[in-house]
């Protein structure tokens, strides 16, 4: 899908504030709100928006553990890819899971009670012989940045910017 400037000023802006009124969405998009709406709607049919939902800060309701998990498969076939993607997909404490290049197959984040309660979720994987042969743990010790906000201008190929929201 061709995206324009109006269409990356609507993107920026809903997720920025995904609670944002049809009149302020108009206002930042540069549109009057029918056109603008319409526009939003075209969006989300296409895909190119696939939901809203807010950011929770997971310390301020009890305390957690941030873990970041490397794992390598032994054997590379794609029903060993699908098995494992399976299975992390159907566990809520995986919040992220990415397949990746170079030297390992996956990069999973964890969010877990306490590092006990990570690696009883770790030993769960292990026992259900998912095929992963080695896995690293990274605890997550400081969060420096997690942005949810794209940078959906530099995504064109003239990399303009939305106008200041």
């Amino acid at each position: 899908m061709k995206l324009d400037a109006i269409d990356l000023r609507i993107l920026d802006a809903v997720q920025r504030d995904g609670r944002i009124t049809k009149l302020a969405l108009a206002e930042k998009a540069g549109l009057s709100p029918t056109p603008c709406w319409m526009r939003l709607r075209k969006l989300e049919k296409a895909g190119v928006i696939t939901g809203y939902h807010a950011r929770i800060a997971p310390r301020r309701i009890a305390p957690v553990a941030s873990v970041m998990m490397e794992v390598t498969l032994a054997n590379h076939r794609q029903a060993d890819f699908e098995r494992f993607e399976r299975a992390v997909t159907a566990i809520p404490e995986i919040v992220a899971c990415w397949s990746v290049g170079g030297g390992v197959d996956y990069i999973v984040k964890i969010i877990a009670p306490d590092i006990d309660a990570y690696q009883r979720l770790v030993d769960g994987l292990l026992d259900r012989e998912l095929g992963i042969d080695r896995y690293f743990t990274y605890i997550v010790t400081k969060t420096v940045k997690e942005d949810t906000v794209l940078p959906v201008s530099s995504f064109t190929a003239t990399g303009e910017e939305p106008s200041a929201l």
